[in-house]
């Protein structure tokens, strides 16, 4: 109890000097600050932003997700994140920032993304003053803080009263929840500023992308990336771009150097000629459901779906797992593979009314050998799963091609390995 509330105070503290700290490299620097927040898909969209702006301009951002109150001064100084106790260290960077704000700052762009997972959060971010605000999608997220999908909405909005600028995904989030709100859109509705005109994916390997901008002008590129929740990230990318004035044939050359991102629709070589799709970094419904869109689409003679429990629903898991098995289509699914307790008591069994064949596990580990059991030649393998006491990462591991590709899964740092050990050991 005590080491906590010295915790509490010490992180309390931290923040209100790197805070002020911000504010005034804010107040004597010339840059542009651009925010991402939303329910999901806001690392992969903090990404593309900054490396659709990086191939023209200099750009600073963090590639991992440094997106709450301690850790987002950070990015804007260059910082990384000590152990909270380390005194020295703290010291050291405080120091440093004292000078870097003296000093001409090198870069015209800063990328930041702003999390939360309890109402209130949000609004503390509200003294970096973005001069563009991302919102991803207004869609479930820590569901057993927040309660209802009303206090998700005011909890994601509230840093737009501080953004000069705010962009806003309409596909996503729900038009009651926006009808106070100024904004720009963007999404793949005709009504949408920055719209998606054309998206044709070829197979897992590039796709053609076609966009509407503000006054008539189209934009055209390909893409390394699958799926539309990637058409809508390259999308938000662009919207940034063309907002902040680069010229088109800029943002159309920024958006071909877009690469998957770990754990978000990446594509691997699997055993016996298969193929993973790796979109195991975090799950929600709509992300469950875009993730099987794309292999319901992809010819194979097996598909197989590993998915994991969907935690920080709170008192909406049913439902949200309901929906996801409902989604399950047999005739594009040969085999349904679960990981968790919710998914098992909740996501199976409709999955199974809809005809699929399902198999529960506890561990990533034991539905890893179970695949690998049913694998045939030229499969097609989509992994998707909450991070907390899921880790479906950790279920395509035996199913690599090559097992050096481990190391381009998320989550395998020393301190997350020692999570997962501690956690399947028993």
């Amino acid at each position: 109890m005590k080491s906590a509330l010295l915790k509490r105070i010490g992180k309390s503290l931290l923040c209100t000097i790197l805070e002020a700290q911000v504010k005034r490299l804010r107040k004597r620097q010339q840059f542009k600050l651009i925010a991402v927040a939303g329910g999901v898909g806001k690392t992969s969209t903090k990404l593309a932003i900054a490396e659709t702006l990086a191939d023209s301009h200099s750009v600073r951002y963090q590639k991992g997700n440094y997106n709450d109150r301690l850790t987002v001064p950070l990015v804007l100084f260059g910082q990384r994140q000590p152990g909270l106790f380390n005194i020295l260290a703290w010291l050291k960077i405080i120091l440093a920032n004292r000078k870097a704000i003296r000093q001409p700052y090198p870069y015209e762009y800063v990328v930041v993304e702003l999390g939360t997972d309890g109402p209130g959060q949000m609004a503390a971010f509200g003294y970096l003053h973005p001069d563009i605000t991302v919102i991803t999608a207004l869609v479930p997220e820590h569901m057993e803080f927040f309660g209802t999908m009303d206090a998700v909405a005011v909890e994601e909005l509230s840093i737009t009263n501080s953004s000069k600028r705010v962009l806003i995904n309409t596909d996503d989030s729900p038009a009651t929840f926006l009808a106070d709100k100024r904004f720009i859109s963007y999404g793949s509705d005709k009504k949408a500023d920055y719209r998606i005109l054309k998206w044709q994916q070829r197979e897992l390997e590039t796709g053609e992308l076609a966009i509407a901008l503000p006054g008539g002008a189209t934009l055209e590129t390909k893409l390394a990336m699958v799926g539309k929740p990637a058409a809508k990230i390259a999308l938000a990318a662009a919207a940034v771009a063309h907002m902040a004035g680069l010229a088109q044939r800029d943002i159309a050359k920024g958006l071909t150097h877009l690469q998957p991102f770990a754990g978000r629709m990446q594509i691997l070589d699997g055993i016996r000629g298969s193929t993973i799709i790796d979109d195991t970094y975090n799950a929600s419904p709509p992300a469950v459901e875009a993730a099987l869109d794309v292999l319901y689409g992809v010819k194979a003679p097996q598909r197989i779906a590993v998915l994991g429990s969907m935690n920080q629903m709170g008192d909406y898991s049913f439902e949200a797992h309901r929906e996801v098995g409902t989604y399950c289509n047999a005739e594009k699914l040969d085999l349904v593979v679960t990981v968790g307790s919710d998914a098992e008591k909740y996501l199976a069994p409709y999955a199974r009314k809809a005809g699929c064949e399902v198999q529960s596990f506890s561990s990533p580990y034991q539905a890893s050998e179970f695949v690998k059991r049913r694998l045939k030649k030229g499969s097609i393998i989509l992994a998707k799963g909450s991070q907390d006491r899921i880790f479906a990462e950790e279920s395509l591991k035996a199913l690599l091609k090559d097992p050096k590709d481990a190391a381009k899964l998320v989550r395998q740092s020393t301190y997350w390995m020692k999570i997962k050990r501690k956690q399947f050991s028993n």
